[in-house]
């Protein structure tokens, strides 16, 4: 009988090392789709930033022009100032000739001699001129003023000037229709306001409405425009857009020449 001899086992065999990957010193070439580094990226956004934030825009030196006042408002300022003249002196008119009866005493002291009520029938403009008892010189007066305020109202509402002269031409429309309804209701213009100085006497008389038409005229002979002409102001060229501009700028800088757009 035999003894068999135990069969010696070999040791585990150890596990292989991981081999390590040689660093390369060259550097790793950046693929098309990767992202930017976290510095380039803040980099470049906050340049992004800083195009996109609104710079303050350039004054171009040249003089902005007043607003223009619409058609219908310049018109219709005139026609309230000539509606308050219309109405303030057809009131005195009555007070004055009916409820003080100045045309049955002719004369009432209120501050000699700067002011005084004297009456006088009018029959042609201001002061007396043109002044007729022929009837049709009436009515050629009534039709003078009417072409007069329809003038007016034509070039408040193609020039729209500015509230001065449209305050201007309310008070010569509103004085030449106050006037108007004189010559039709009496054949003649009520005048009653007399202002004299002392040593002198002033030998004629007016109403409100001549104060109107002296004032309105006045004030069209020296502020015809004011405001200028709607309609003829210049336009102004269009500017070019900021960010367009800095686009440009940009593909110059990239490509190093100006693309064509």
């Amino acid at each position: 009988m035999t003894d068999d001899a135990p069969t010696p086992i070999d040791p585990p065999a150890d596990p292989p090392e991981p081999k390590l990957r040689k660093a390369s010193s060259a550097p790793r070439r950046k693929s098309a789709g990767s992202a930017p580094a976290r510095g380039a990226d803040n980099g470049t956004s906050g340049q992004a930033r800083a195009k996109a934030a609104p710079r303050p825009r350039r004054s171009a030196g040249k003089a902005v022009a007043p607003p223009v006042p619409d058609r219908s408002a310049a018109l219709r300022m005139a026609l309230i100032v000539a509606a308050v003249v219309v109405a303030l002196d057809q009131l005195t008119k009555y007070v004055v000739v009916h409820a003080l009866r100045l045309k049955e005493i002719q004369e009432l002291t209120v501050w000699e001699p700067f002011l005084n009520l004297r009456m006088a029938w009018n029959q042609g403009i201001n002061f007396g001129l043109f002044s007729s008892d022929v009837e049709v010189m009436r009515w050629i007066l009534v039709g003078v003023a009417a072409v007069v305020c329809v003038g007016v109202a034509i070039w408040l509402w193609r020039v729209r000037p500015g509230r001065l002269a449209q305050v201007a031409s309310g008070l010569l429309i509103g004085g030449a229709v106050g006037n108007v309804i004189d010559r039709i209701a009496y054949g003649a213009v009520a005048d009653f306001l007399n202002m004299s100085l002392p040593g002198w006497r002033n030998p004629y008389s007016f109403n409100i409405a001549d104060i109107a038409i002296f004032a309105g005229a006045l004030g069209l002979v020296f502020l015809p425009g004011d405001g200028g002409a709607g309609g003829d102001l210049p336009q102004e060229k269009p500017r070019r857009s900021r960010a367009r501009r800095d686009k440009t700028h940009d593909d110059k800088t990239r490509d190093g020449k100006a693309r064509t757009r």
